[in-house]
């Protein structure tokens, strides 16, 4: 397996994303890659609220994100994550346990919480404060809210993330779903409320979020700016 440095120098990768603004996966896949210190030419594409025929034809899925490495497409941001791990171990913790733990934590992110992406759609820029949630929507708040305190009390001693000083695959999951909290002042315990304050804080969430203001204005979509 390459070296991150040698992958960094000599390998030509790209990172498709779409806008950043509203699009959830793609924060996962860009966290991933620079966690890993992957250096790639990030491509954005304007998102539509569905497919887009320039996404479709970049897109083995027709989503993003998708990380270009010579000219091999890796698509679905846990893919893009295992990719970057392999490169980037750390981004596991490293007890085998442990790693099975937040592999659980991180697949139940990729795979659940309907509800709460239905109602809660991703907008880093805006503030949604004061809707009311369906009791689905507040099962999978509690759920999440749950999985927080309940991991950072039995790992977490170390730093605060999830498994402790360093952002995992777990955090990663997790990062886009810090966002919506913090779009629509959702409340929760006061070791919850620790850890989204911490990844928020994160130099690398500080600079998605200000990328995604920077986006053009014509690249707004109205449904997800106009939320009551």
């Amino acid at each position: 397996m390459q070296s991150m440095t040698a992958l960094s120098a000599s390998t030509r990768a790209r990172l498709l994303l779409g806008t950043r603004r509203y699009s959830s996966w793609s924060l996962r896949g860009w966290l991933a890659v620079k966690l890993a210190g992957i250096e790639v030419e990030e491509v954005v594409y304007k998102l539509a609220g569905g497919h887009t025929p320039e996404v479709k034809q970049a897109s083995p899925s027709g989503f993003v994100p998708v990380l270009e490495v010579e000219g091999q497409p890796i698509w679905d941001s846990l893919a893009i994550c295992e990719y970057c791990a392999e490169i980037q171990p750390a981004l596991w913790p490293s007890e085998f346990m442990i790693r099975a733990h937040a592999r659980s934590v991180a697949a139940e992110m990729h795979a659940g919480f309907r509800e709460l992406r239905i109602a809660m759609p991703m907008n880093v820029c805006r503030h949604f404060p004061g809707l009311m949630f369906n009791e689905a929507v507040l099962a999978d708040l509690a759920r999440i809210d749950q999985v927080w305190s309940e991991t950072r009390a039995r790992f977490g001693a170390g730093g605060p993330y999830l498994y402790g000083a360093a952002l995992t695959v777990a955090d990663i999951m997790y990062a886009p779903v810090v966002a919506r909290f913090l779009t629509y002042n959702v409340p929760l315990s006061e070791a919850a409320a620790s850890y989204r304050d911490a990844v928020r804080a994160h130099p690398l969430m500080q600079q998605w979020y200000a990328a995604a203001e920077a986006e053009p204005e014509s690249w707004h979509l109205p449904k997800y700016e106009q939320i009551v």
